[in-house]
Order: C-alpha cells, then sequence, then structure tokens
C-alpha cells in the first residue's frame, strides 16, 4: 500500500490502536515486524497511519499480540477494509480538515450525543441559525467559504434525518435557546426546528433550565460519538487551539459519566418539550 500524505481522523484511530495492541503486549516495533516478517520502518508507518493494513494482515497482528476481544478485532478490520469516499470528500481542500472528520466520525456512528451550554448542537441548527453564527467569525469569512460551511452544517444533518438515522440524545441549556442568534424571527424558526427534530422516536432533546441548582458541578460541553464497540468510541471538544479528540478508554468513561449525570440533572423530554414551546411564544 501507498504512503499517505493526510490520513483521516479514522485512520488515525485505527492507527493507534493498533499501536496501544502493541503496547499492551509488551512488544517492540522491531518484534512485531520480525512476526509479521516485515521491517520495523513499516510497522511505524502503519501505526502513525501513513500507510494502510490489510485486514488479513491486522488479525495477524492481533494474534501476535494475543487480543482475545472479538468485537474490537472484527471492528478494527472493517476500519481497515474501508474504503468509502462519502459526501464530505467534496469538502476535502475547500474547507479546514476538522469539518470532515467529524463528517467521518458521524457517518460511522452507532449513536450521537450531544451537550452544549451557549449554542445550539450542530445536528439541531437552521439553515439561517448556521449562517448566523458563522457570519460571527473574525476575520469575517469570505462570502464563498462562509456558503460551505453553511451549506455542509445542513448536510451534516443525514445522520439523524438520512435514510439509516443513529440515535441522537441532546442535552442544551437555556442560555443556548435564548441568545437570539441571527435574530428574534430566525430564533423562532430554530426553536420550532428542534420541536420537530425531537418527535422523531431516535431524537431526544432535553433542558437545563437556568434555575437548576443542582447542574453547577456538571458542565461539560462535548459531542461523543459512539463506535462499533465502546473502546472505539469518541469524544470531541472544542478548545483554544481548536478540536480536539479523546479516545482513550479512561477519558472516555469520564466523558460517558458527566454526560449521564448532565442528563441526570436536566428536564425530562416531555417537559423539555413545554418548556421549548414557552421560549418560542416570548418571542
Amino acid at each position: 500500500m501507498g504512503t499517505r500524505r493526510d490520513p483521516t481522523a479514522r485512520q488515525l484511530r485505527l492507527a493507534v490502536e493498533l499501536r496501544r495492541l502493541r503496547e499492551a503486549a509488551g512488544l517492540s516495533a522491531r518484534e512485531a515486524a520480525a512476526l509479521l516478517g516485515v521491517n520495523s520502518v513499516q510497522i511505524s508507518q502503519i501505526e502513525a497511519g501513513t500507510t494502510g493494513v490489510s485486514e488479513e494482515r491486522l488479525r495477524r497482528l492481533a494474534a501476535h499480540y494475543a487480543c482475545t476481544d472479538t468485537g474490537l478485532i472484527d471492528a478494527l478490520a472493517v476500519m481497515a477494509s474501508d474504503r468509502v469516499r462519502g459526501w464530505w470528500e467534496e469538502y476535502r481542500g475547500r474547507l479546514p480538515t476538522a469539518f470532515l472528520n467529524l463528517s467521518e466520525l458521524e457517518h460511522h456512528a452507532t449513536f450521537r450525543w450531544d451537550v452544549d451550554f451557549l449554542h445550539v448542537p450542530g445536528l439541531l441548527q437552521t439553515e439561517g441559525y448556521a449562517r448566523a453564527l458563522f457570519s460571527r467569525r473574525v476575520p469575517e469569512l469570505p462570502e464563498e467559504e462562509l456558503g460551505l460551511r453553511v451549506r455542509h452544517r445542513m448536510q451534516r444533518g443525514v445522520i439523524i434525518e438520512g435514510p439509516r438515522p443513529a440515535p441522537y440524545r441532546a442535552v442544551v441549556h437555556e442560555a443556548a435557546l435564548r441568545i437570539k442568534v441571527g435574530g428574534r424571527e430566525a430564533m423562532r424558526g430554530q426553536l420550532a426546528r428542534i420541536l420537530e427534530l425531537s418527535e422523531a422516536e431516535h431524537v431526544t432533546v432535553r433542558v437545563i433550565p437556568f434555575e437548576l441548582e443542582e447542574f453547577a458541578d456538571v458542565t461539560a460541553a462535548m459531542v461523543y460519538a459512539g463506535g462499533a464497540v465502546p473502546r472505539l468510541d469518541t469524544v470531541l471538544r472544542d478548545g483554544p487551539d481548536g478540536v480536539a479528540l479523546v479516545d482513550t478508554e479512561a477519558r472516555l468513561a469520564v466523558f460517558r459519566t458527566l454526560f449521564h449525570r448532565v442528563e441526570a440533572v436536566s428536564l425530562d423530554p416531555l417537559r423539555s418539550r413545554d418548556f421549548i414551546h414557552g421560549l418560542a411564544k416570548e418571542l
């Protein structure tokens, strides 16, 4: 297989998991290469994501590493043989790589959880809301890139509105629902959109009102995407240096716990719908 200049987040995740399996087995890259009958450079390239690995070689490596988690091995084999070029590829070279990585992650997600405090989660946004949000960027985006970002965000909705929707749970703070992004009329349409989407059986939206005192110690905005097995889950978090991917088992366990705590202190789905209806009437 040839080398890659810019491996995707999914390709890098496969590489990281193979390195973790090798390290758990207590083997060096040189020892793993000898077991596979290749040189250590090839193992290094595989573990860097700059070259692919066949399913046959992956399963041989897993056997050498004494990995008995068949669910994980099968999931990694699917990742190794994946040649999907999804709808997001039309944006490659036109939008930042983080946008494409998010789309790829969502495409393969078995479920999706969102927690947000200041903005409506991207999968629930209307076109008007998204455009107003991207328009706030400093420096200002050129119209062409602004249009691309809005179109990309709308296409991402396929994860919950497409032919094979993934289970989706969102927890949104009242602050995000009161900030009038795009103005009063745009926000009215945004609230109506949330109510419309929340009618689907696979979509659950919960609200955290300002009045909830139990909320103070569980603040953790996140995008949580479920993998084929829990070990392959991923959390995305926005930081001062850009989007960070969290994929270690210990950290994933922390974010799973935080999500359940946030859900536990939020309003149930029915009361949340009533709450959003009330906000819409105020507009």
